[in-house]
């Protein structure tokens, strides 16, 4: 296009051959050659060729190729310079129509000269800005979606972490207990072979029964899970039925008894699942590694509930072998309502699990920033000699 342009006459004509106006125009075209793969050069070319072609002509064909060198260097080079290349350009083009209007002694050719200047020197390189922004701006929304979309996966995997966790604990202590109570009564019929028939049967309907009450709690878990919308809520396990826990087991071969203290209310169904959970599973690692006698308390207090187990601990072997899940869940259940959590051995050479559960959320709040679970020992942020008193004083009330 260049070389038609200058065949049709589209130069300033100074006498020269019109095949000298081909070397300028080779030049700026050989820069938009490199334009994206080296963008100074191509800008050194355009400038070289520009040069040139003021010396022999200037063409129009040249000084249109011109503005591509300068749009490509300022698009495709370094940010730093195309800033630098714009005040250089917007210098030049005033400059240029403040000799044209001297040199003419006429401000029409100033204003005439500084237009032109202006379009070949200032556009392209603020059209080149504007674009260049525009794409860092799209790269930068392009990154920020994909850390977006990664922290999205990432709460996602969280959210499945969780909910596996929960259910985990939640079958846990659901299965722990009855099939323990199953797995003690089988033993204990198959190993004795004095049984008369009343025990035997006696046995077996405590082995069904806990049969029938596992599948069933397997059941309204299954039901809990696939609840959608404003269906019915599955039933859940509640602290109330602490009663039916302690039967269970004493049918299971435990002496123990439960003592409630305080008037039973309705609390959090959260609190009110996690206490009955904990003092299930508490029972159930008594049935498995301990002996009797049991002891289980219920208290409701103003602001919370706590929920003891304590139980004698035999010479011999565990009855059950445990994978140390039941006290791993206990203190997650606890941790997860904000109260506090001791399990360990007690005074008198027993086991005692010891689960605080607050019920107001002023509670909750002080008891977790104060009261962080641990076992072994009494709970962080209370003195061990003030738990030992209100033990005692409890004892005492008993």
């Amino acid at each position: 296009m260049g070389v038609l342009l200058i065949m049709g006459g589209a130069y300033l004509h100074r006498g020269v051959s019109e095949w000298l106006l081909g070397i300028p125009l080779a030049l700026t075209c050989a820069g938009v050659l490199v334009r994206t793969r080296a963008p100074l050069a191509s800008l050194g070319l355009g400038v070289a060729g520009i040069v040139v072609d003021g010396l022999v002509g200037p063409s129009l064909g040249t000084v249109l190729i011109f503005t591509d060198n300068l749009y490509a260097a300022a698009l495709y080079g370094p940010a730093g310079f195309a800033r630098v290349l714009l005040g250089i350009t917007a210098v030049l083009a005033v400059g240029a129509g403040a000799v044209a209007g001297f040199l003419a002694d006429d401000w029409r050719a100033l204003a005439v000269m500084g237009v032109q200047a202006g379009l070949v020197l200032v556009v392209p390189v603020t059209t080149a800005l504007v674009l260049r922004e525009q794409r860092d701006r799209a790269a930068s929304e392009r990154v920020r979606a994909e850390q977006v979309a990664h922290l999205a996966e990432l709460d996602r995997q969280a959210a499945i972490s969780t909910e596996r966790t929960r259910m985990a604990r939640e079958l846990h202590d659901m299965i722990a207990n009855h099939f323990s109570a199953i797995a003690i009564q089988s033993t204990a019929a198959l190993s004795r072979k004095d049984l008369d028939q009343t025990t035997v049967r006696k046995i077996m309907e405590s082995v069904r029964e806990n049969s029938v009450k596992g599948l069933a709690e397997m059941r309204s878990m299954i039901g809990l899970l696939r609840q959608e919308g404003d269906e019915t809520e599955a039933t859940r396990p509640r602290l109330a039925d602490a009663e039916t826990l302690v039967e269970r087991v004493t049918r299971a071969g435990l002496d123990a008894e439960i003592r409630i203290e305080g008037e039973p209310r309705e609390v959090p169904a959260s609190v009110d699942l996690a206490g009955y959970r904990i003092l299930q599973e508490a029972l159930t690692n008594a049935l498995k590694h301990g002996d009797s006698p049991v002891s289980v308390a219920v208290l409701y207090e103003a602001d919370r509930v706590l929920v003891r187990v304590e139980n004698a601990v035999g010479d011999r072997e565990a009855r059950l072998p445990g994978a140390g899940a039941g006290l791993v869940g206990m203190r997650e259940r606890t941790s997860l309502v904000g109260g506090s959590f001791e399990a360990g051995p007690s005074g008198d050479g027993g086991w005692r699990v010891l689960a605080d559960l607050p019920t107001s959320p002023d509670a909750a709040v002080r008891s977790a920033a104060g009261g962080r679970v641990r076992a072994g020992g009494a709970p962080e942020g209370r003195a061990a000699g003030e738990e030992r008193s209100v033990g005692e004083r409890r004892r005492g009330q008993a």
